[in-house]
């Protein structure tokens, strides 16, 4: 039952969205800084919605640690389609993810990406992964924080797998800091009993803030294993050999 309604509430989500996209095109002619928060708004309430409808309990912890007053990277374990529609909905600023590019195969979900400031990666593109980069990093300059899930794939054993060292150039790039993150639990609500959805305890937690602003070159090369070992802690996976 709870995957019936779920499909059906994200058929009215897809179909309200369209008339509202087109008042945040409006909106942004007068002020982007508003049209990003009101699709911000719009999409935390479709996702809380959906993990809603799921049956998710969610614990969250180290929410003091996000700053309130600069766009920062998020860096996080990635083991569940669901880790996105648990996470973005806790995102106090403007806030735009990386994800791959198939996802802009799909109708109206590619358009609702774009409106919250996501960036595609073509993973068989050097040239067009630099360029991501690029943006990636201007968004944050211009206030736009950034979640990303280094391991660059969802981790099927299991354990969390190396960080592609790309990730961290977004960071280095715009000086920002890191804020790592650690998922666990959201496999249950889908992918242990996939297709169907059904109720499960999660949590989240977010560590301390990791400034990349003043690192020497020794620091950056060391900014990878230092993260994943952040990620490691606060998601209690095992780290892949």
């Amino acid at each position: 039952m709870r995957t019936i309604i779920a499909f059906i509430f994200l058929l009215l989500y897809f179909v309200i969205s369209l008339p509202l996209m087109l008042i945040a095109l409006l909106v942004g002619l007068f002020s982007m800084k508003a049209r990003d928060v009101f699709m911000l708004r719009f999409v935390q309430f479709g996702l809380r919605t959906l993990h809603r409808i799921a049956g998710a309990k969610i614990t969250v912890n180290g929410l003091e640690n996000i700053p309130k007053d600069e766009a920062v990277l998020f860096m996080g374990n990635h083991i569940s389609y669901f880790d996105v529609i648990i996470t973005y909905p806790l995102m106090r600023r403007p806030t735009g993810f990386i994800a791959k590019k198939e996802i802009k195969k799909i109708p109206i979900l590619d358009w609702i990406m774009y409106f919250v400031r996501c960036l595609f990666l073509d993973r068989e593109d050097p040239r067009a992964g630099l360029q991501m980069v690029l943006t990636a990093a201007d968004y944050i300059k211009d206030g736009i924080s950034i979640v990303i899930f280094p391991e660059g794939t969802r981790s099927k054993d299991g354990k969390l797998a190396d960080f592609k060292e790309g990730s961290f150039k977004i960071a280095t790039k715009s000086k920002c800091s890191i804020v790592p993150f650690g998922v666990v639990g959201t496999p249950e609500l889908f992918e242990t009993h996939s297709p169907w959805l059904k109720p499960a305890n999660v949590s989240i937690t977010f560590g301390k803030p990791i400034p990349t602003k003043d690192l020497d070159r020794s620091q950056q090369r060391a900014l990878s294993s230092l993260v994943r070992g952040e990620v490691a802690k606060l998601s209690g996976q095992e780290l892949a050999d």
